[in-house]
């Protein structure tokens, strides 16, 4: 460090009387040594300039390492003039300017500010392929408090909701507590002024970001997104918050790294409790996920009604958030319960233990359920849903079968990358069919941002997330942190994933409900009319309980949801065309 100053100053100050002063003996020296070096240098280097200046291997124009962890010039100076080392250092800025305009692999325009933008689950930044720090592995035993704590959360997950949500803020927050687990950095990501207000359009100039983008214009992309980044905030307003994020997926397009940037995010698996804590905000406030459960148990409970046996084949995992209630009318019903089922499809998750999570809501599930008299036969299959068969459910025709999936086909990949194939998507309806259940229920996130042309799917997802943004905004205060968590674990992700990444990478693949619609038709399934009993449960309830923007609506046999007019989320119930429909009420 102190030679680095040194060098700094002589740069800056060549011609300063301290430095002439104290170069004065090392320059009567270096004379001597040059007279009598001087002509055999003339023969032997017709370019001494370029020789003294230009390193044997390519390195970068300003500084390079020793090889020993410090930083030192790259080209050092053998006159002591300041003449010299002027002419030097506009030869360096003059590589600099040049190398600019140089192709760029795998360089990113890194963010400034905060180091770690997204803080998700370490310090990776978008573009870089490592952490910047390294990881520590921790050795961590449950003290008893915490396994009591645990054992109340089980319980409080199912059934705390609605029943005891003081009981279930309070085990959160002794847990935090407990594990130290206070994620501070997060708050630490905003800048100063943003609570301001910014009267610059950041959707306009988000729109203009990724027109730059797509057109491959690096250096007009990179002016917008650097204003982009000076008005957006983690912590910010609605906008500002989506703006962060919308200009992180841009900016590693941009680089080429979308795909890395979105595994680092997706590479470690999210805790039960960090789960816990997002889906506990979002469900105490928002109806979207209540309606979603509420319809989907309705129609199941209606479906085995006067039957002893239920098999609920479910696409995806809530850790077991969907299933109180029908236990709990299972159990009440008129006769007793039935004997339950559960075969529950999920992608195998990151980590050594691939299955882990969904172990553990059977666990749950099973536990919870034998407190009420109902017993459940729990199966966890951990596959790519369209590489599940009819065959490998094992149905038993005295059963009544149900076949469930909340929110979850739209990760499945579409026809615009199996053009030669059947798609993944149409491959698991086929299977569906083939099942022939009673009911099928199915809930979609509605949204047209799954366009092969980038601009036209920006558009939508920028219209579209700014609807859950807003919903954010008008219902939870800013200052929540948990807020904060909500948005990375339900929105973000999507977002960048949208954003940044192309083909088979691009896993966030929505369509809206009539498109689905048709796709359910060429698979060979037919649409049941929405029961009216439901329906008008749901609309009261949306309507007494909630704030007047959530919307509920009914069309084409499909029961939406939505948020100032802006249609969110979708319900239908199907049967395979060719099987009866006899037995469902």
């Amino acid at each position: 460090m102190e030679d680095d100053i040194i060098d700094t100053f002589s740069y800056q100050y060549p011609d300063h009387p301290k430095l002439l002063q104290a170069e004065q003996p090392f320059a009567k020296i270096l004379s001597a040594a040059a007279s009598t070096t001087f002509n055999a240098e003339e023969s032997s280097a017709p370019d001494a300039l370029t020789t003294a200046l230009l390193p044997s291997k390519v390195q970068d124009p300003a500084f390079s390492s020793n090889g020993t962890g410090t930083v030192e010039p790259a080209f050092p100076v053998k006159s002591s003039t300041g003449m010299n080392k002027m002419s030097s250092m506009t030869f360096f800025e003059g590589m600099a300017e040049n190398k600019m305009f140089l192709p760029r692999d795998n360089v990113m325009v890194q963010s400034r500010g905060c180091k770690n933008k997204f803080d998700m689950k370490g310090d990776t930044e978008p573009g870089i392929g490592r952490s910047s720090k390294q990881i520590a592995v921790l050795v961590h035993t449950d003290s008893e408090e915490e396994v009591e704590l645990k054992k109340r959360l089980d319980r409080l997950i199912l059934d705390g909701y609605d029943r005891y949500p003081g009981e279930m803020q309070e085990v959160l927050i002794s847990l935090d507590k407990e594990n130290k687990v206070a994620q501070k950095s997060s708050r630490m990501c905003g800048r100063r002024g943003v609570t301001q207000t910014v009267g610059t359009d950041l959707e306009t100039l988000l729109i203009r970001c990724a027109e730059a983008v797509a057109r491959h214009d690096r250096r007009s992309a990179s002016e917008v997104l650097e204003r982009i980044k000076r008005y957006s905030s983690l912590t910010g307003d609605a906008r500002q918050r989506l703006a962060h994020y919308l200009a992180q997926g841009l900016e590693a397009r941009l680089a080429g790294t979308g795909s890395q940037f979105y595994r680092s995010l997706i590479g470690t698996r999210t805790s039960t409790m960090e789960l816990v804590k997002a889906y506990h905000l979002y469900n105490t406030t928002f109806c979207f996920f209540k309606v979603a459960f509420f319809f989907s148990n309705k129609t199941i409970y209606k479906a085995v009604a006067g039957r002893k046996k239920l098999h609920i084949v479910h696409y995806g995992s809530n850790i077991g958030l969907q299933w109180p209630d029908l236990i709990r009318w299972l159990a009440d019903r008129e006769g007793g319960p039935p004997e339950v089922r559960m075969t529950s499809i999920n992608r195998p998750e990151p980590g050594f233990r691939p299955s882990e999570q969904i172990e553990e809501t059977g666990d749950r599930l099973r536990n919870y359920a034998s407190k009420f008299g109902v017993s459940i036969n729990f199966h966890a299959i951990t596959a790519q849903p369209e590489a599940v068969r009819a065959e490998d459910i094992h149905i038993d025709p005295d059963e009544v079968l149900v076949v469930n999936s909340l929110f979850q086909f739209k990760t499945l990949m579409d026809e615009s990358l199996t053009f030669d194939r059947v798609s993944p998507r149409d491959m698991v309806l086929n299977t569906i069919r083939k099942m022939k259940p009673s009911v099928f229920v199915h809930a979609v996130s509605n949204g047209s941002y799954s366009a092969a042309l980038f601009m036209t799917r920006f558009r939508h997802a920028l219209y579209n997330f700014t609807a859950f943004f807003d919903v954010m905004e008008t219902m939870i205060p800013r200052n929540n942190d948990k807020r904060l968590q909500v948005e990375r674990e339900l929105f973000a992700r999507s977002v960048i994933n949208i954003v940044a990444c192309e083909g088979a990478d691009r896993v966030e693949r929505p369509q809206n409900y009539r498109e689905w619609q048709a796709r359910h038709h060429r698979a060979g399934l037919r649409q049941l009319p929405l029961d009216p009993d439901i329906v008008l449960m749901l609309k009261d309830k949306v309507k007494n309980d909630y704030h007047k923007h959530f919307m509920i609506n009914e069309d084409h046999r499909w029961l939406l949801q939505g948020w100032k007019g802006r249609v969110l989320y979708a319900l239908s119930t199907w049967v395979a065309d060719d099987a009866s429909s006899s037995n469902v009420a």
